[in-house]
């Protein structure tokens, strides 16, 4: 089965300057690697797709989508207590991740794509009415959105290996009983946002829909391997019908902004049991992100592990 990856300009223009850790240089250190191992002559190279607001309404609120576009457009400054600059085009850089992600959503789902890999994309942390920790708008929210209300898939599948744990996804859907979350991460007593203890399963109606497994420092491939049996089991008794990946490469050893001591052979094992998984419950439909990862090399191998995993 063919993997769409999406890879162009616009979205490599997600990104922050001066000495920002998301700096716009992540894409192009991904698309080095795919050349030179000739991952891009093995997978559909597609090009970003530009959101409609309608699309970003799906998740967040008119009032802050304005707020992004004001501080876009002139105004600048943050976009949240000190994170997240507004730079100029910052709307429309946004805008872009947002709208290839709908589009790989709608591809798997109408389009005869079933697989889609954005290096630029997983935003977890964005909620309905605020950026935070570097995401402006949230993709994955609009892409859960999208697959209800556009294509009436309700049981999805959120899987998040980033180091952060990924809140704005979480405690947006904390009591949606038909999202399953799987969040394994830093435990927040070390990292930001601080949140993802084991004891957050969900609230209400989602209540033992959601686990979160915080991870200790140092924490290695074979710490992983002895939790990961857990999250299989628990996806597989939910049966979703779409799988949606967050594979952030900041949990792999030797990130400047975390403390977990992964190796990329870990972003290779989850997207492959994931693959898996899609191919078992959801007529193979899976769309996995890129996310957090602020070493070049790491995040290069990682997503090129990923990529390669979800061809195979």
């Amino acid at each position: 089965m063919r993997l769409r990856l999406y890879f162009g300009a616009e979205l490599a223009r997600y990104g922050f300057g001066g000495g920002h850790p998301f700096g716009t240089d992540r894409l192009d250190a991904f698309w080095r690697l795919c050349v030179s191992s000739g991952l891009a002559e093995r997978v559909e190279v597609a090009a970003p797709v530009l959101a409609e607001e309608s699309d970003l309404l799906r998740f967040h609120t008119p009032e802050y989508i304005e707020r992004v576009r004001r501080l876009s457009h002139g105004e600048g400054g943050y976009l949240d207590s000190g994170d997240t600059p507004a730079f100029p085009g910052v709307f429309e850089a946004a805008s872009y991740v947002v709208g290839s992600t709908v589009d790989a959503v709608n591809q798997a789902v109408t389009g005869g794509r079933a697989r889609s890999f954005l290096p630029i994309g997983g935003l977890h942390h964005a909620r309905r009415d605020s950026a935070a920790g570097f995401c402006v708008f949230n993709d994955i929210g609009v892409a859960i959105e999208t697959l209800r209300s556009v294509h009436q898939i309700r049981r999805i599948a959120y899987v998040d290996i980033d180091a952060h744990h990924g809140d704005g996804v979480f405690y947006t859907y904390q009591d949606d009983p038909d999202l399953l979350i799987a969040d394994v991460h830093e435990d927040g007593h070390f990292l930001y946002p601080g949140s993802g203890a084991a004891d957050e399963t969900g609230t209400g109606a989602g209540r033992g829909t959601k686990i979160n497994i915080p991870m200790a420092p140092g924490a290695d491939d074979l710490a992983f391997h002895r939790v990961w049996p857990r999250v299989e089991e628990f996806l597989r008794a939910g049966k979703p019908q779409f799988i949606l990946l967050q594979a952030g490469a900041d949990s792999i050893a030797g990130d400047p902004l975390t403390h977990l001591n992964y190796t990329t052979a870990v972003h290779g094992f989850v997207a492959g049991r994931l693959r898996q998984m899609a191919d078992d419950y959801c007529q193979g439909r899976m769309v996995a992100m890129g996310g957090g990862g602020y070493d070049h090399d790491n995040l290069a191998r990682a997503w090129t592990a990923v990529a390669e995993a979800m061809i195979r």
